[in-house]
């Protein structure tokens, strides 16, 4: 999870590859409106995003598509979209968030080619952005950390949440 920019794509591919998971990309189950209304440089407000919020959480939460789960590219960016999507998923649901400042989110969506999202949006991405401070099934890593040091130390930090987890029963 993260802003436009944050490395969501490129990292939840090399985690999902690193564990051996299915990658989904949120921004395939966004509808071509969404898309275009991104595209023309208007934010999506909270009643765009929930359908395809439920969208992601259907993807995650499908058992037969999915027995042994699935790394998914989504923003989240507030605490009620992670709230809905953790409705949707259960208790096996983690996220990592990918930290990074405007400036460098700015610069990576700007040098990006045949993207839906302008960097004119990074500043709303920002104003929209709850952090996810104090929940528990959230690990942050930087977002402009090596990329192997970061799927590793996800790795490594979702696995030693994971044992706290279980140990509360």
């Amino acid at each position: 999870m993260g802003v436009s920019g944050s490395g969501k794509t490129t990292f939840g591919q090399a985690l999902a590859a690193a564990i051996d998971l299915p990658f989904l990309d949120g921004d395939d189950l966004h509808t071509p409106e969404a898309k275009s209304k991104m595209r023309a440089g208007i934010a999506l407000n909270d009643a765009d995003r929930a359908p395809w919020l439920d969208r992601i959480g259907a993807e995650l939460a499908d058992d037969l598509a999915h027995p042994r789960g699935a790394i998914v590219a989504c923003s989240a960016l507030r605490r009620a979209y992670r709230d809905r999507l953790r409705a949707s998923v259960g208790s096996g649901l983690r996220f990592v968030f990918l930290d990074g400042d405007k400036e460098l989110m700015r610069r990576r969506v700007a040098g990006r080619r045949g993207h839906y999202m302008p960097a004119s949006l990074i500043d709303s991405q920002f104003a929209t952005l709850e952090r996810p401070d104090g929940e528990s099934d959230v690990v942050t890593i930087a977002a402009d950390a090596d990329l192997a040091f970061a799927v590793t130390e996800a790795i490594r930090r979702l696995a030693a949440a994971d044992q706290i987890w279980q140990s509360r029963g």
